[in-house]
């Protein structure tokens, strides 16, 4: 199939599951600061009125969770009765226990916490197109970038008749694996009831599409816009739209371009190989590609509770690799340390860092914090082949 269309969406950070996918990984790193081996895995759920918080957390320090929830809650825009939803009043539930013994001793023991399976992914694809996209698959990256941009033009005052809910979708035409042009995008921004419909779309077309899209060379003039496509969005979050930890996987990691494992990752401390597996998963697939020894590679890793080194481990490179596969699979276990607790080592991940992850995406970011995003074994791998 030489030409073919690929879609992705992101969602705004105030939107009711990435509220709770931040809820719960706020959670998580204010344990970390007092308690860096705590195990948490801690879920939120969101609705009209009521967060709900629940899980399992084994750790020594204690921390103000209600208080946790509030804050979060005004920081991503719920501060009053106009968004939908008002930090201040909101009712909330903690009903929160301790890790199951059994499995705690697994971990003890350096094991992985659980079965699972974990996929990473990179391309270099946006390189055929004259820009950078972090090795990440064009579509995701592009609905990130709106929908981040939703944020800044609402918190600067540029759109000052933004609220805080939004969503993003791009779909990219792509001919023999590299993206050509944009073909549709879909952006969903919530507003306050006095701005006409009219002049919000051309504000946001101006202010966000047009300024995300120009350094893609993609273009936006003959590709279809749908903006607001259901006419006024006054009514969103919470009020009418129930949130949950862990309902955004695709927004988490990929979007359409590589398989997913099924696990969330918020709200999980990294000796969850769901959450650290994946990470790990991502950091060997980036220096794999970012090494040249292929255009595209999606690494597939599975463990088993108790166990320490994975029981599989797949590479896939979709025909683009300079190494064969199965070439690739032998080196990737010599030169990287995917037990656990090698995982956490390489990656520091023992640290407070988690929060930032949990609206915008997990991978494609330079940030401080997002160890597995740096390309620092490039050299070893290339002389190593």
């Amino acid at each position: 199939m030489s030409r073919y269309l690929a879609t992705s969406e992101s969602v705004s950070e105030a939107h009711p599951d990435k509220v709770c996918d931040q809820i719960s990984d706020s959670i998580l790193d204010a344990i970390l600061r007092e308690d860096a081996y705590a195990r948490v895995a801690c879920e939120a759920l969101i609705t009209t009125g009521l967060v709900v918080v629940t899980g399992e957390i084994t750790t020594k320090c204690y921390v103000d969770i209600t208080g946790i929830v509030r804050e979060k809650l005004k920081k991503v825009g719920y501060c009053d009765v106009c968004s939908g939803f008002d930090y201040q009043t909101c009712a909330v539930i903690v009903m929160i226990d301790e890790q199951c013994p059994d499995i705690g001793l697994a971990v003890d023991r350096k094991g992985a916490g659980d079965q699972g399976m974990m996929v990473g992914y990179a391309s270099n694809e946006a390189e055929a197109a004259g820009f950078s996209s972090e090795y990440m698959p064009v579509p995701i990256f592009l609905a990130h970038g709106l929908t981040r941009k939703l944020r800044d033009v609402r918190l600067s005052g540029v759109l000052p008749y933004l609220r805080p809910d939004g969503k993003a979708q791009v779909t990219v035409e792509y001919d023999s694996g590299k993206p050509v042009s944009l073909s549709t995008l879909v952006l969903s921004a919530q507003h306050s009831p006095e701005i006409e419909l009219e002049q919000l779309r051309r504000d946001l077309k101006k202010e966000v599409i047009d300024k995300v899209m120009a350094p893609t060379g993609l273009g936006s003039n003959d590709a279809q816009l749908l903006i607001n496509p259901a006419g006024k969005f006054i009514s969103a979050g919470p009020r009418v739209d129930v949130g949950l930890t862990g309902r955004k996987l695709a927004v988490d990691s990929y979007g359409i371009s590589a398989r997913h494992g099924g696990a969330a990752f918020s709200g999980k401390d990294p000796t969850k190989t769901d959450r650290s597996g994946s990470y790990a998963a991502r950091y060997v697939a980036k220096n794999i590609v970012a090494a040249g020894l292929a255009d595209r590679c999606e690494l597939q890793l599975a463990y088993a509770i108790g166990m320490e080194e994975p029981v599989s481990l797949t590479v896939d490179t979709f025909g683009t690799g300079k190494v064969d596969d199965r070439k690739l699979e032998k080196l990737i276990r010599e030169q990287f340390d995917l037990t656990p607790a090698g995982i956490i080592e390489t990656l520091d991940l023992r640290r407070p860092i988690y929060e930032a992850t949990a609206a915008f995406g997990h991978f494609g970011r330079l940030e401080e914090g997002f160890t597995w995003e740096v390309c620092d074994r490039v050299d070893d791998l290339r002389k190593a082949t």
